[in-house]
C-alpha cells in the first residue's frame, strides 16, 4: 500500500479494536516479526501474554480480519496505579494513519487499565517513531513525560542498547479517546 492508497476514513470506523485472547499469540508474534522495528520475542511469549495478560494486550483488526496493530501491555505488580507498556506495534501497511495512537488511546481505557494514572514504556535511543509516539500520548492527555535512565547495556547478557524509561502522567481519567 502506500500513501496514495491510504483513505481518509477514520481509525474508529477502520478498525476493530479488542483485547486479546489465547488464539491471537501466533498473529501477535507474526505482527511483531512483520514490523521489522520490534524486538521479537519467542512465539510462546504471546501465546502466555494473550493467555495471561489478555485483559491488558489490545488488537487493532482490520475490516479483512488481519491484526493491523497492537498494544502488548501489563501492570506491574508493585505499581497497581501503573500501566506499562512492553510493545506496541502497526503492521507495515497500516502505518502513518495515527493507528499507534489511537491503539494506545483504546489501550488506555480498557477496564483493566481503568486505575491506571500512569503508562510507563522503555524505548531505545534509537527508535524515533517509539519516542514521538509516547510524548504524543503525554501531550494529548496534558500530562507530563519523563525520561530517565532504565535498562542498562550491561544489564543484558548479549549486545543491547540501553532502554530509557518513558513515565507518562499522571493522567486524569474521564479523558476522551480522540481517534
Amino acid at each position: 500500500m502506500t500513501s496514495t492508497d491510504r483513505t481518509d476514513t477514520p481509525i474508529s470506523t477502520s478498525f476493530r479494536f479488542r483485547s486479546a485472547r489465547p488464539t491471537d499469540g501466533a498473529a501477535l508474534w507474526q505482527l511483531v516479526r512483520a514490523t521489522g522495528t520490534l524486538e521479537t520475542n519467542s512465539p510462546y511469549f504471546y501465546v502466555l501474554f494473550a493467555t495471561d495478560f489478555g485483559a491488558t494486550c489490545l488488537l487493532a483488526e482490520a475490516p479483512d480480519g488481519d491484526v493491523a496493530g497492537a498494544v502488548i501491555g501489563y501492570h506491574p505488580p508493585t505499581q497497581p496505579e501503573t500501566a506499562f507498556v512492553w510493545q506496541v506495534g502497526v503492521h507495515p501497511r497500516h502505518q502513518g494513519r495515527g493507528l499507534g495512537l489511537a491503539l494506545l488511546q483504546h489501550w488506555l481505557a480498557l477496564p483493566a487499565n481503568a486505575r491506571c494514572r500512569w503508562v510507563t514504556a522503555t524505548v531505545a535511543d534509537d527508535n524515533a517513531a517509539s519516542q514521538a509516539l509516547f510524548r504524543r500520548l503525554a501531550r494529548e492527555h496534558g500530562a507530563g513525560c519523563e525520561v530517565r535512565p532504565h535498562f542498562t547495556p550491561d544489564l543484558f547478557p548479549v549486545e543491547h542498547p540501553a532502554e530509557p524509561l518513558f513515565r507518562i502522567g499522571p493522567i486524569e481519567r474521564g479523558t476522551p479517546v480522540p481517534v
